[in-house]
């Protein structure tokens, strides 16, 4: 049996997060284990994540976790998510982009790529400082996250029967830290033949994924580019909700849906449930799972298709719970 450790998280993620886990738990034997993290802890307790949460995550083979909330500005606390990446270090962040046949809101049909972002490194690094008037952050990147990344991406396209990758960067300005991430990726590109590479600067990709982006595969990228891009890519098939997530290190893995804690529609009972579900098929294919991790995004697509129960965000005016009854209905 499998050990999981769940974050409901903020918001909407208490709403969604809890009954995709019993989906997940009907599928596969799972033993759960539930930590509180986030905005609401750190309000009632001073901080989002504890030493104590963080050894008892230790212990799990994956956690699934709900979003969580991060002020903005100076004097808060440091988003949950970095907290988590940087002390597991879960280098690769995955997020697939599908379109999933979806009309209400898609820009373009027949998306279908995978976006690998780095994500220990580059400007989410956490190193900033102010002298005055002046605030600085400072942009990482080594040679062994650029390689441990573009790696990452090749064998997963292999893995997954992707036919290219795509490197984006800016390195005609950022001449040394995307210029040594651009040099890496085609050293390591040369070891995978059978996969066609080409790197292009990240303002023409966002052009280009508005207009053609059917003609992306795999994309690997810079921390800050991909978290920008991924966004990008799920308004074109239209909804943050459709986004599903793993983050993914040599020891351990993490998988969320990638939309904020909404707190705009929490507690209406109208979240949508898709990213949570599409990061629980994800979690168990990981965990070994591989069979019933592609039910799960098989009936995703099986419901979304069809179209006759939506969430509000898909131009429907179905609630959580009856999207969730008529996905579980399409479970084969």
């Amino acid at each position: 049996m499998k050990k999981v450790g769940i974050i409901r998280g903020d918001g909407i993620g208490k709403e969604i997060i809890p009954p995709v886990v019993e989906i997940l738990n009907s599928f596969a034997p799972l033993e759960i284990l539930e930590i509180e993290a986030g905005y609401s802890k750190w309000k009632k307790c001073g901080e989002a994540i504890s030493e104590e949460d963080l050894e008892i995550l230790e212990e799990v083979d994956a956690i699934f976790k709900g979003p969580t909330a991060t002020p903005s500005g100076r004097g808060t606390f440091r988003s949950v998510n970095v907290t988590l990446r940087k002390h597991f270090d879960l280098y690769a962040n995955v997020r697939p982009i599908k379109s999933y046949g979806v009309k209400y809101g898609a820009l373009r049909e027949n998306v279908d790529m995978i976006i690998i972002r780095e994500n220990t490194e580059g400007l989410y690094s956490g190193i900033e400082f102010s002298i005055g008037n002046l605030a600085q952050s400072v942009r990482v990147i080594t040679r062994r996250g650029a390689e441990r990344i573009c790696r990452f991406a090749f064998e997963f396209a292999k893995k997954e029967g992707r036919k290219k990758v795509t490197l984006v960067h800016k390195a005609n300005i950022l001449k040394e830290t995307c210029g040594l991430f651009l040099e890496v990726g085609k050293e390591v590109s040369k070891e995978f033949g059978g996969i066609e590479f080409e790197d292009m600067i990240v303002d023409a990709t966002a052009m280009r994924m508005v207009r053609s982006p059917e003609n992306f595969d795999v994309i690997v990228t810079t921390n800050l580019f991909g978290d920008i891009l991924s966004d990008l890519a799920l308004g074109i098939v239209g909804s943050l909700a459709l986004g599903g997530s793993a983050n993914i290190g040599d020891e351990k893995a993490l998988f969320e849906p990638v939309h904020g804690s909404a707190p705009d529609i929490a507690g209406k009972g109208i979240a949508n449930p898709v990213g949570a579900l599409i990061s629980g098929g994800m979690m168990l294919k990981y965990l070994g799972f591989e069979k019933e991790g592609e039910e799960i995004l098989n009936a995703v697509e099986r419901s979304l298709k069809e179209g006759k129960v939506l969430t509000p965000d898909l131009g429907g005016n179905a609630k959580t719970d009856e999207f969730l009854r008529y996905f579980e209905s399409k479970l084969r």
